[in-house]
């Protein structure tokens, strides 16, 4: 009868881990950090802590995770939310309400995304992004109004996905 052979494939322990975006240019609070004041930062943030007061990372994504609570007006180029917000939300581009998240404050921004089983309270202002204006020799740039679009909503976003 005939020997049958397996064949071993060597295996690392190490498990093979995916890095983020650039984990050297985005800050962290942890589970168990509390941060009462102002936070203010260059680079993207996680926050998977508690935050009292006010984030301002204008250029960047700040990302509430699933056990991140923010009672903080939260102002940024983009905003992820997996965990609890209470207070306004300001993103020059984006805002992303995941399944689990809670968010009751005001939002003001150019894109919105609200997932089914998400919770908001609050109004919704939509702000298209300004262009950069063309400066031309001599003239000089005319300021511009960006058109706005309101809306006020008071109800759990089940069944009704909304994404612009």
């Amino acid at each position: 009868m005939p020997e049958i052979r397996k064949e071993t494939i060597p295996v690392s322990s190490t498990p093979h881990r995916v890095p983020d975006a650039d984990p050297r240019n985005t800050a962290t609070i942890g589970k168990a950090v509390k941060v009462v004041g102002q936070i203010f930062t260059k680079e993207d943030l996680n926050v998977d802590g508690d935050v009292e007061g006010t984030i301002e990372s204008h250029e960047n994504k700040v990302t509430i995770g699933t056990t991140g609570r923010v009672q903080a007006s939260v102002k940024a180029r983009e905003v992820v939310i997996f965990g609890q917000v209470q207070g306004n939300v300001e993103a020059t581009d984006k805002v992303d309400i995941r399944r689990e998240a809670k968010l009751v404050g005001d939002i003001t921004t150019a894109r919105i995304s609200i997932e089914d089983g998400a919770l908001f309270k609050g109004s919704i202002d939509i702000r298209k992004p300004e262009p950069k204006p063309a400066v031309t020799a001599g003239a000089p740039a005319a300021p511009s109004m960006a058109p706005s679009a309101s809306a006020t909503v008071s109800a759990a976003a089940a069944g009704t996905p909304s994404s612009r």
